[in-house]
């Protein structure tokens, strides 16, 4: 996990977070070893901001990975306390990743609080809702 949390820490310098000063990164590992990270950029038009965890995985599934690859995920901010996914991040991850995948949210100084996917978000909307 140590050196997913490096990947994601490399990349926080590049979020693009102008209105709210608020850099937020995210990596995860593949099964197939791959890193994938993402950072949140930000819009004026605030509800048009992406958040690190949406753009890697996004990324991850515009190059043909798909959720049964995804092995672990790193969040990261700049500050000291935990911070964890806004709740659009949440519905995206139950359902881009197993419900399984484990979660580090990783604090500025290095505190590691470690969920699965589900208990993110124990109620999640699905498919089987429609």
């Amino acid at each position: 996990m140590n050196d997913l949390y490096e990947q994601a820490k490399n990349v926080l310098s590049n979020s693009y977070s102008k209105y709210s000063g608020f850099k937020v990164a995210a990596a995860i590992r593949l099964h197939d070893g791959t890193i994938i990270t993402g950072v949140n950029v930000e819009n004026a038009s605030f509800g048009l901001t992406n958040c690190a965890e949406r753009t890697a995985l996004y990324t991850a599934y515009t190059k043909g990975y798909r959720k049964e690859d995804i092995k672990e995920m790193v969040i990261t901010t700049e500050k000291d306390h935990l911070v964890s996914p806004c709740g659009a991040c949440r519905q995206v991850m139950s359902e881009l990743m197993t419900p399984d995948v484990p979660i580090h949210l990783v604090t500025n100084n290095g505190s590691v609080t470690t969920v699965s996917n589900k208990e993110l978000l124990p109620l999640a909307f699905d498919e089987s809702d429609l």
